[in-house]
C-alpha cells in the first residue's frame, strides 16, 4: 500500500454521549462522493483520547464497512503504551484497514532508541502496512529522520510517515534518506503544498472534513503538474487551515461542521464548546469560503 494525495483526519460525530453511527456513514459517503483519495479515522482529529476502546474499534469498524473498499482507510492504533499499540494495530489489520497510522509515544518522552524499538515491537507483530505519526507540538518528542530511515529500511511495511513538525529541513531529510517507496505525508494542511513541491505524497488533512473536493483538487492539481492551480487552491483555502488551528483541533472543525449543518458540535471533554468571540471569527471565515450564509 502507497499512501497518497488527500486523506481525511475524519471526525466521530457524538450524538447525547455515543458515536453517531448514522452520522458517521453518511459523512464517509459525502467525503467519498467529493472525490477524497482515503480516510483516516480514530486519529487526534477523530478525539480517539477520549474513545473507549469498544468505541475506538468499532469506529473503525463502521469506516471500513462504508468506505467497502473505495478508498483506502488509514486506521488509527497508536499509543504510549507499546503493547496497547500492539493491540490496535492487530484489531486495525483483522478489521481490514490497508494500513495503521501510529503516533509517537506521548507524555514518557521515550529516546531515539525508544522510539525504534517501539516500531520496531509493532512492525514485528502485526504485517498490516504501518504509518508512524510525528508530531512533537502534541507528543513532547520528535522522531528524527536517522530513526525513520532506520525503521523504513529494516520493515518494508513501514510505508510511510505523517510529518507533522512543520520542518521542512527535517522532511527534507526524511524524503533524502528513506526508500523512493516510502510516503511522506503531510499532517498540517499549511504546510502541504510546500511539502508536495519537496516530493511528500499528500496530505492527512483536517480542512477537508468541511472541503474534501477542494483538498482533494490541490493534490490532483500537483499531481499533474499543475503547480500554478495548486498554488491557487492552497491560498484560497489558507484562511480556512489557520481557522481549523485558531484553538485545539478538533475544537474548531466540529464547531465548523455543525454551523454548516453537517453534524452535532458535541464532544467529550477535556475539550468544550469555543468562545462566542472565536466562534463567531470562525463564522466570518466560513461565510468568506462560502460555507454558510452570513446572518
Amino acid at each position: 500500500m502507497f499512501f497518497s494525495g488527500a486523506m481525511t483526519a475524519l471526525v466521530t460525530p457524538f450524538r447525547n454521549n455515543a458515536i453517531d453511527e448514522e452520522g458517521y456513514r453518511a459523512f464517509i459517503e459525502n467525503q467519498i462522493a467529493e472525490g477524497i483519495h482515503g480516510l483516516v479515522p480514530c486519529g487526534t482529529t477523530g478525539e480517539s483520547a477520549t474513545l473507549t476502546h469498544e468505541e475506538h474499534e468499532r469506529v473503525i469498524e463502521i469506516c471500513i464497512e462504508q468506505a467497502a473498499g473505495r478508498v483506502p482507510v488509514l486506521a488509527g492504533a497508536g499509543s504510549n503504551n507499546t503493547q496497547e499499540a500492539i493491540r490496535l494495530a492487530r484489531f486495525a489489520q483483522k478489521a481490514g484497514a490497508d494500513g495503521a497510522l501510529l503516533i509517537t509515544p506521548y507524555y514518557n518522552k521515550p529516546t531515539q532508541e525508544g522510539l525504534y524499538l517501539h516500531y520496531k515491537a509493532i512492525a514485528e507483530a502485526v504485517d498490516i502496512p504501518l504509518v508512524p505519526y510525528n508530531v512533537p507540538g502534541r507528543t513532547g518528542c520528535n522522531m528524527l529522520p536517522p530513526v525513520l530511515a532506520r525503521l523504513a529500511a529494516e520493515f518494508p511495511h513501514i510505508v510511510g510517515v505523517k510529518e507533522a513538525t512543520g520542518d521542512m529541513a527535517q522532511a527534507s531529510e526524511v524524503l533524502e534518506s528513506c526508500p523512493a517507496r516510502f510516503s511522506v505525508m503531510s499532517g498540517d494542511d499549511l504546510t502541504a503544498l510546500a511539502l508536495l513541491a519537496l516530493g511528500g505524497q499528500g496530505v492527512i488533512s483536517v480542512t477537508s472534513n468541511l472541503v474534501p473536493g477542494r483538498v482533494a483538487a490541490m493534490c490532483n492539481a500537483f499531481a499533474r503538474g499543475d503547480l500554478a492551480g495548486a498554488r491557487a487552491i492552497h491560498h484560497e483555502l489558507f484562511p480556512l487551515h489557520r481557522a481549523m488551528f485558531m484553538v485545539s483541533n478538533p475544537i474548531p472543525v466540529k464547531t465548523a461542521l455543525a454551523l454548516m449543518g453537517r453534524m452535532s458540535a458535541e464532544m467529550r471533554l477535556p475539550l468544550c464548546p469555543m468562545s462566542p468571540e472565536d466562534t463567531e471569527r470562525l463564522k466570518q471565515v466560513l461565510v468568506a469560503q462560502g460555507l454558510i450564509e452570513a446572518d
